[in-house]
């Protein structure tokens, strides 16, 4: 409740209050199961409502349905007011609107594919490091193909697609591998079977509208049920993260304001950075840090303060810190860290207080006015001005049905987007061109004016110069159907039917633009009185599994003529080097012997006698011709 414009929380020695300028520096509510930490989360909830600052919580347990509807008086309460010193205490409701993931307890929520990116569509599918890069490829691909991803089957398409033009990608994009492709499949048909196939899609949610205050200036309270969702942790999570994101993202820079813009609480905290890797944690830590000066307060609700990690805790200024049960010698380190995070108060021992708490009371320090926090105070929690109990189906039903977002989110959307496009390219690949049918005699078809025609060149072999020479003939322009006049024919009289001939023809190609002469059997036909195609026979069926025996059949029969043909290769080559071999086997054989070394010996002997008689002649020329030379000068 408010007092003073400040949230009036609990009451220790003096009343402990929360600054709204200072609500933006974030928070956190611990304490074990049965503590009372909802209630301390209703009594903030219900305080910066009062002060008109939209507020968001996920409600895990359904409990907190009831700000609904004003609470109702009982001995508890009244003792409790009394313990807190409240001269005045008003029972009311808040403006609530109720929301779904899965659209049976509140409005549906949802999130294209797009928005919420690789990096968390990866941890909500428990994605490994290889795998999100390949997810981080897919979205690259999509964007540069001009392809949106907005649902879950614009996802396994294009995983599809991805997978199948794989090595057109490696180059430009990076590997990916088809047993990665796979996986994801794998994944997101798991996240299908858990109700991920309602959260993606369209109408996709616009967060401004959870920033909106009623009639009165109250803030509207935002309850996302969460009962079924929190069943998997990794999607409860990681939707979590991302409306964070979001709120990052489109909201703007606004410094140091006299109230937040927004309240967000986190329940169940410690979820969020469970097995969370390394690159997330860094932009959880991001987020926090720098989406207070959006005017933006993150509240972590959770059992041990442990759970949550120290460069996050580090920026959690406003603390409640209930009851903490120490059986373990685990647990005891755990309260005695908890105890240390807080201002020390002389009067008492923080540690001891932290395991000697009643249900409803509570460790509290807020920071004042300054941003400085204050001294731990050991104070009673005030009760909440609403219903504390899980209201009926039917007051559910009447609120969702009078909410003003009442059949905006309900009916999703289908537009064109992944999956359009690329079914639409396999249909138009695999569907033949339908031609028109014509029975002769039956229609006559009008035709306009063909539109003024251009030469086209051909080359024709002339058998009286041997050669060929450029022709031209005009190309002839498709004429153009008129509106078809059906006229009855009158029944002519039979005529014998004229053989065929095979006679050259002229037939226009319009891949190429060009005439093509081919040979084609024509027949006379009397009517007409010139020459005209012969029907060919229309062919019988052929039966595709026949046809796909006999190409096995033609494949198995080529394969083994190149087998053949290798073993006969291979067989020559073996047939030569044995013949090689033996020939090297036999000069051995010849030189080993005795002729053979008398014969080499004499082959030697007679080199060396050659050439020494070739060196006398050659040093005799030489002598002769510079001895002859001194004698005469």
């Amino acid at each position: 409740m408010l007092y003073d414009k400040k949230i009036w929380v609990g009451t220790g020695e003096n009343p402990v209050f929360l600054l709204p300028q200072m609500a933006n520096r974030h928070g956190l509510i611990a304490g074990a199961t049965g503590t009372g930490k909802t209630v301390s989360l209703k009594v903030l909830a219900e305080g910066f409502s009062s002060m008109g600052v939209p507020v968001f919580v996920g409600d895990v347990k359904g409990d907190l349905s009831g700000m609904v509807k004003p609470g109702e008086h009982s001995e508890k309460i009244a003792q409790r007011l009394a313990n807190c010193g409240v001269p005045t205490f008003r029972y009311r409701s808040f403006p609530t609107v109720f929301w779904d993931v899965y659209g049976k307890e509140g409005h549906p929520v949802r999130a294209t594919v797009s928005e919420m990116g690789p990096t968390l569509l990866g941890r909500m599918l428990n994605l490994n490091d290889t795998q999100t890069g390949v997810l981080n490829i897919l979205f690259r691909v999509a964007d540069d193909e001009g392809m949106l991803l907005l649902d879950i089957k614009d996802l396994k398409a294009m995983l599809a697609y991805l997978g199948e033009h794989a090595r057109d990608y490696t180059l430009h994009y990076g590997n990916v591998s088809i047993a990665t492709v796979g996986a994801i499949q794998r994944a997101v048909a798991v996240l299908e079977d858990q109700g991920g196939d309602r959260f993606f899609g369209e109408p996709a949610l616009n967060i401004a509208d959870w920033m909106q205050q009623d009639e009165d200036g109250f803030g509207t309270i935002n309850i996302l049920a969460c009962d079924q969702l929190f069943r998997n942790p990794k999607m409860y999570s990681t939707f979590m993260l991302w409306m964070l994101s979001e709120l990052y993202e489109i909201l703007p820079e606004q410094g140091d304001l006299e109230k937040p813009r927004m309240v967000f609480f986190f329940d169940e905290a410690h979820l969020l950075f469970d097995d969370c890797p390394k690159s997330l944690l860094e932009k959880v830590e991001q987020v926090v840090r720098l989406i207070r000066s959006k005017g933006v307060g993150v509240y972590f609700i959770t059992q041990n303060p442990s759970d949550i990690p120290a460069s996050v805790l580090g920026q959690l200024g406003n603390r409640i810190q209930h009851a903490l049960r120490a059986y373990t010698p685990l647990d005891q380190k755990a309260v005695k860290a908890a105890a240390q995070t807080f201002r020390v108060n002389p009067k008492f021992d923080t540690e001891e207080a932290i395991l000697s708490l009643k249900t409803g009371e509570a460790l509290v320090s807020f920071l004042d006015s300054h941003g400085a926090p204050c001294m731990v105070e050991r104070a009673t929690i005030l009760p909440p001005q609403s219903d504390m109990n899980i209201i009926s189906d039917e007051l559910r039903r009447s609120v969702i049905e009078t909410s003003p977002f009442c059949g905006v989110y309900d009916e999703p959307m289908d537009r064109v987007s992944a999956y359009e496009m690329l079914v639409g390219a396999f249909d138009r690949e695999q569907l033949p061109v339908q031609e028109p049918v014509i029975h002769p005699g039956e229609i006559e078809i009008s035709y306009e004016e063909p539109a003024p025609v251009r030469s086209q060149g051909f080359m024709i072999y002339d058998p009286a110069t041997g050669g060929y020479v450029q022709k031209t003939i005009p190309t002839m322009t498709p004429l153009q159907p008129v509106q078809p006049t059906v006229r009855p024919q009158p029944a002519a009289p039979a005529q014998p039917e004229q053989p065929a001939v095979q006679m050259p023809v002229m037939i226009y190609d319009a891949a190429t633009g060009q005439y093509v002469q081919k040979m084609m059997a024509m027949r006379f036909d009397p009517a007409t009185g010139g020459y005209l195609p012969v029907q060919p026979e229309k062919a019988q069926p052929v039966d595709p599994r026949a046809a796909e025996k006999a190409a096995r059949e033609a494949e198995k029969q080529r394969k083994a003529q190149e087998q053949s043909e290798k073993n006969r290769l291979a067989e020559e080559r073996r047939k030569r080097a044995d013949e090689l071999r033996e020939e090297r086997a036999a000069r051995a054989r010849k030189n080993d012997s005795v002729i053979g070394r008398v014969q080499n010996t004499a082959i030697n002997t007679a080199t060396r006698e050659v050439t020494r008689q070739i060196t006398r002649g050659l040093m005799g020329s030489l002598t002769s011709v510079f001895g002859g030379g001194k004698k005469r000068r």
